[in-house]
């Protein structure tokens, strides 16, 4: 365990305009953290983009990994280990799995096994159930992995990268790329197609698709209470885009890339929107130097009842903590919080609070009421 203090006054990050929450830094000295989440107990797993993924808890941040697979993570810009997700019956049969790119460049979902230590893994228990094909072009490579409320695997990928997804993947049903995929990792090696998948049994399609069109679904969460699905995907060069899937889906949305960017039209530049397209519940234009949205959490914890059942979400380049409020049925955007940080994902633990992560300073947040921060040693 790192026994390295320092103090660290949570308000140089945040500027006055915040009101109703403010951020506690928790654990800094990170190596480009990633994704955040929970194992269902108390500790905090982080990914560190570079390959590791680090434990944070009442003893402070770990200072051995939980998982080292550096040596075959390849590494930088929008590539790299890009987040864990724990099987739902974690506790029983220790299981969990990871997204990274590969020393190829393609993109892997891996299933590793924890050891009789809990707070190590085997990193020699690594299986590959799914590689993902991404030449070219080193950018858009997605990185989300969530359980869902259904036990199955979701998974989200990038266009392919470039610009303007110029292989029209997004809009391919015979492509992995540009969609959210849902597979079943119970039954069958290296895993099976669910029989009530969209396309599951249509001939030229990939059966693992849940949903398509989109671009760069970089961060997606599932609502704890009542199972939607939450899609932050990364716009082109105009708009940031929210996407929502209900939990009653049968799957099957097409949420518009690359014909549409947001409500706007792309490419073709006019006449883009087909029938049954997906309009996004939120959007945000470029304006003032924003560029690329990180998804977050509808938030269902406990400590600061102004929030109750917003959704969060922000901006990696203005550092803009937003706020989706339901009024009915339509959602508004607000800001939350102007910071200097570059979000690159929030985090949700076991209670439903949630963090948020500076990938430029390797820090983690808290996101607390604002009268209950205060300065404080930072392990």
């Amino acid at each position: 365990m790192s026994r390295n203090i320092s103090l660290v006054f949570v308000l140089f990050a945040v500027s006055a305009l915040a009101q109703d929450v403010a951020l506690q830094p928790i654990a800094t000295g990170l190596d480009q953290p990633v994704a955040l989440t929970h194992a269902g107990d108390t500790r905090l797993f982080i990914t560190e983009q570079t390959g590791t993924i680090r434990i944070y808890d009442a003893l402070g941040l770990r200072a051995t990994p939980f998982l080292d697979i550096r040596s075959i993570v390849l590494s930088g810009g929008e590539r790299g280990l890009l987040s864990v997700a724990f099987h739902p019956q974690y506790r029983d049969n220790g299981l969990f799995f990871v997204y990274y790119t590969n020393r190829n460049g393609d993109n892997n979902v891996a299933r590793y096994k924890v050891t009789s230590d809990p707070d190590r893994a085997d990193p020699a228990s690594g299986t590959i159930l799914l590689t993902i094909p991404h030449p070219t072009f080193a950018n858009h490579n997605g990185g989300q992995l969530q359980f869902g409320p259904d036990g199955f695997l979701y998974i989200g990928t990038g266009d392919g990268g470039s610009g303007g997804d110029p292989n029209n993947n997004a809009q391919n049903l015979n492509q992995l790329l540009g969609k959210i995929l849902r597979i079943d990792v119970d039954h069958g090696l290296p895993y099976t197609i669910p029989p009530s998948n969209p396309f599951a049994t249509r001939p030229g399609a990939r059966g693992e698709i849940w949903a398509y069109g989109v671009r760069n679904p970089w961060r997606f969460s599932f609502d704890r209470v009542t199972g939607d699905l939450w899609i932050g995907d990364v716009g082109q060069d105009a708009f940031e885009e929210v996407d929502f899937q209900p939990a009653t889906s049968i799957g099957g949305e097409n949420y518009g890339w690359r014909k549409m960017e947001g409500q706007h039209c792309y490419n073709p530049s006019s006449n883009c929107v087909d029938p049954g397209v997906v309009f996004p519940l939120l959007e945000y234009s470029h304006a003032g130097g924003a560029c690329s949205i990180s998804g977050g959490y509808r938030y269902r914890g406990t400590q600061i009842a102004s929030l109750k059942g917003a959704y969060l979400y922000g901006d990696y380049c203005t550092g803009t903590i937003f706020k989706g409020t339901q009024f009915g049925t339509n959602w508004s955007p607000s800001t939350l919080l102007a910071t200097t940080l570059r979000i690159s994902a929030f985090g949700e633990d076991l209670s439903g609070e949630l963090y948020v992560m500076d990938v430029a300073r390797g820090i983690v947040y808290k996101i607390l009421p604002r009268g209950v921060v205060r300065r404080r040693a930072v392990r």
